[in-house]
Parts: C-alpha cells; sequence; structure tokens
C-alpha cells in the first residue's frame, strides 16, 4: 500500500514517518482521554445519583471495549493515517468515509477547544489562590493551542514521547489519592456507607447519566489515525489501544470510588474539577498539589493527542481529494501534515472562545457518537465482504458479531440519553452532518479520483 502523499513543493512524493510503538499507541488513547476522569465524568452524578454514574461507568466501559475490539481489527489491517476515514472509504464508500472524516475532525477539534478552556481556567484558579484575582484566561487558550500544535509541527515522535511521560503523570496522581484515602479501612476517609443514596430519580436518571458515562473514555478510538506511523500496525495497534482501554477502566473505576466516598452526589454532580476537590477535602497540601498538576497535565496531554487526530483526519481527506488536495502535504523535513496542522488552530480557539464548555462537550460526544454507530455497520460489512482468511489481519477480535450488535444498541441508547438533556443540540448537529453530506454528493464529490482510493491490495469483496 502507498503512504505517500504530496508534499510542499509539488512533485516530490513523500512519507510520515514509522517510528512509533505500542506505548505511544497508549500514550495517544489513554492521553486524549483520561481528561475525562479528571472532570466532565461526574455530570453524570448529577443525571443519576452516584450508583446511576457508575452504572453508567460500566456501561459505556463495554460500549467503548466493543469499539476498542473492532478499532484493533479492522485498524491494523488498514493501517493508513485516517483510522476509521480510511476504514470507511475501503468498505463502504465515499459518501460514508466523507462523514467519518469529519465526525473526526470535529469531535478532536471539540475536545480540544474543551481541553484548552480547562487549562485557561486551572491557571485562572491557580492565580487566584496565589492572591492574583481577575486574571484573562483566554492568553492561556491561545498559548496552549499554539505550543501544543508547534510541538505536532515538528514531529509525532517527540509529541506523542510527551505525551507518554504527562499521561504517566496523570495516571499515577490518581493511584496515589485512592492509597491516601486508606481504601484497606472503610469509614476511616471514605464515607461510602453515608453518602451513598439510591436512584434519585430512578432508571430514567441512569440512562440519563450514559451522555457523561462517555467522558470517562471518549478519545481511545483516537489510536487509529497513528496507523500509518507505527512500525507494526499489527502489534502495537491492538496493543496500545487495548492495553489503554484496560488502563481507563481501571482509571474510571477508581476515580469514582474516590469522589463518591467523599463527596455527597448533590455536590459531586456540578463540580468542575472533582478529583482535585477530592484531594482538597484529604487536607493534604502535598497530595492537592499532585492532583492540581495531574489535572493540568491531563488536559494538555488530551489537547495535544487531539490535535494529532484531528490533524491525520483532516490531511486524510484533502490527500483523497474529499477537501482540497492542499491540505494533503507532508513536510519534507520533520514529516507531519503541517497544512492541516496550522488549519485546524483557528477553529480551535474560536470555539474555547465562545466559553460554551458543555455545548463544545457535547458536540464533540454526539460527533463521536456518530463515529460508533457506524463502527458497528463497518464491522460487520468487513468480516463479510472480506472472510478470515481471505486477507492478512494483524489481529482478529473474537465472538463476531457480538461486539457490533452491542456497540450499535448501546450507542442507540446514548442517543436517547442526550435527546433527553440536550435534544436541541443533537437535533442541530444532525441537521449540520446533512447539509455537509448534501454539499459533498453535489459539490466535492466531483474531484475526488474513485481510483486512487483503494491502496489495499485486497481480492474482489465476497459477492461481488
Amino acid at each position: 500500500m502507498s503512504t505517500s502523499a504530496a508534499s510542499a513543493t509539488g512533485g516530490e512524493r513523500i512519507t510520515m514517518l514509522k517510528v512509533l510503538n505500542p506505548f505511544h499507541i497508549w500514550a495517544l488513547g489513554v492521553g486524549i482521554v483520561l481528561v475525562g476522569e479528571f472532570m466532565g465524568w461526574n455530570f453524570s452524578v448529577a443525571k443519576g445519583g452516584a450508583y446511576g454514574s457508575l452504572i453508567a461507568c460500566w456501561v459505556i466501559g463495554l460500549l467503548y471495549t466493543c469499539v476498542a475490539m473492532i478499532d484493533s481489527e479492522v485498524t491494523s489491517t488498514v493501517a493508513a493515517a485516517g483510522g476509521q476515514y480510511t476504514q470507511a472509504k475501503h468498505i463502504i464508500g465515499p459518501l460514508m468515509a466523507f462523514n467519518v472524516g469529519l465526525y473526526l475532525v470535529m469531535a478532536y477539534t471539540m475536545l480540544e477547544a474543551a481541553d484548552a478552556l480547562v487549562v485557561g481556567d486551572l491557571m485562572k484558579s491557580g492565580a487566584e489562590a496565589l492572591g492574583y484575582a481577575g486574571l484573562d484566561t483566554k492568553p492561556f487558550v491561545v498559548l496552549t493551542i499554539a505550543f501544543l500544535a508547534w510541538l505536532n509541527y515538528r514531529g509525532v515522535f517527540m509529541t506523542l514521547t510527551l505525551n507518554f511521560v504527562i499521561t504517566l503523570f496523570a495516571f499515577f496522581a490518581i493511584l496515589v489519592l485512592f492509597l491516601v484515602t486508606d481504601p484497606v479501612h472503610p469509614g476511616a476517609v471514605l464515607k461510602h456507607s453515608e453518602l451513598l443514596t439510591d436512584l434519585p430519580y430512578g432508571w430514567i436518571g441512569v440512562i440519563a447519566s450514559l451522555q457523561f458515562g462517555m467522558w470517562y473514555y471518549l478519545g481511545i478510538e483516537g489510536t487509529c489515525q497513528a496507523a500509518e506511523e507505527v512500525r507494526s500496525a499489527g502489534r502495537a495497534i491492538p496493543l496500545g489501544t487495548m492495553g489503554g482501554m484496560m488502563t481507563l477502566l481501571v482509571a474510571a473505576s477508581l476515580t469514582w470510588y474516590i469522589c463518591s466516598g467523599l463527596m455527597p452526589w448533590q455536590y459531586l454532580g456540578q463540580a468542575v474539577t472533582p478529583l482535585y476537590d477530592a484531594a482538597s477535602l484529604i487536607g493534604n497540601t502535598k497530595v492537592q498539589v499532585l492532583l492540581f498538576i495531574g489535572t493540568m497535565f491531563s488536559a494538555i496531554a488530551s489537547a495535544n493527542g487531539c490535535i494529532n487526530d484531528a490533524a491525520r483526519a483532516w490531511f486524510s481527506l484533502g490527500r483523497d481529494r474529499y477537501m482540497p488536495v492542499w491540505f494533503g502535504a507532508i513536510h519534507p523535513r520533520y514529516r507531519t501534515p503541517y497544512r492541516s496542522i496550522i488549519f485546524l488552530i483557528p477553529i480551535a480557539v474560536s470555539f474555547a472562545f465562545t466559553g460554551l464548555l458543555d455545548q463544545v462537550i457535547t458536540f464533540s460526544i454526539l460527533s463521536g457518537l456518530l463515529g460508533y454507530t457506524f463502527m458497528s455497520i463497518n464491522m460487520v460489512k468487513f468480516r463479510k465482504k472480506w472472510p478470515l482468511n481471505s486477507i492478512k489481519r494483524g489481529y482478529i477480535h473474537p465472538f463476531h458479531p457480538i461486539p457490533a450488535i452491542t456497540l450499535f444498541i448501546l450507542c442507540s441508547a446514548v442517543y436517547f440519553a442526550t435527546f433527553l438533556g440536550y435534544g436541541a443540540s443533537l437535533l442541530s448537529i444532525m441537521a449540520f452532518y446533512i447539509v455537509a453530506s448534501l454539499w459533498f454528493t453535489f459539490r466535492r464529490y466531483q474531484f475526488v479520483k474513485r481510483g486512487d482510493q483503494f491502496t489495499m491490495p485486497w481480492p474482489r469483496p465476497k459477492g461481488y
């Protein structure tokens, strides 16, 4: 398979470097997601209470386990930048591929904007704690996005190596906080017996909590975007993705356990930084500082990974002429999709400047959810068109088609949950993607060269 793209000079063809290993894939997936353990997940508590949030944590954990299993098989077989977009291009068709590519770009760009907002708010809170009130957050938002974009511009190896270090630190901070709460002596620090109550809004509240349960794991599928830059896709993608999913399941469970044992659900459901608040309640200054740094690092790691993934999805759309081919350029020295990285900076900053954190997060969640719904259909068609042993697969996930069916059912439940709380946002986002589809069909598709899209050396699909 040719993985080349036109460079800035026009005629020369260059490729991205294959320099990543499973640890980088883990850092990309977990780095994007771990900020959800530090904030955001707790809004599920406001919807369904503490127990409702725990149910959402495990149910959505099952959803993302299905995502990780499906991604590991298909991406290790279709190893190219663009991840799910490239899968849709080969397995379903151009219109689906365009939409999936757009889902990816919007999901990661919105999440990047939310992360930058969080960094700005954290800097403001830190300044106020030191006696500097009234700090403007916007310069920190711009500085965060600009610095991380520059890092991504300079090379993927350095970018994801940094992500590995700061993500590991943030995960370590959660483990330290868990140990400080003296979990072997229930009641000494954690007061679950006093704080946990029945479901305050019944099972409809549990269903509503599924929307923010996504925040525990949203973005793990981003590991697919690095498929073209790993040394061995068949090894690195499954190991990094499934290892990352296991890490997140542990982190999510520990986070819920700590916070639900220290704060009543009424407060926890509206807290901005629940893990940091938990550290403050313990009264240990060193742990409090550790959690402040961990929260900051988690937001930076998430934004860093989002820039990486959004740029590669946009680059892939440009390379295949779904968007102007100008975006399909690779830097001749750094071997990065530099034009796509630069192009998406003002878009992320613009959304961050709105300050509408909940709306930005909802846009990101729904864009990701649309992508997951596609994946369930894509997996069934992939196995049907190219049965086992008809093509070489880097990894084969077990129990097919149960994960695909489970994923589709759980996605449907989350759509309903989102409609309960953000019905207008759901309808407006769906309208946006319908309009985009019409634009692609009637205006952009004429520039697409169908024969150039299919780069996998596969036999004719079964039944065609």
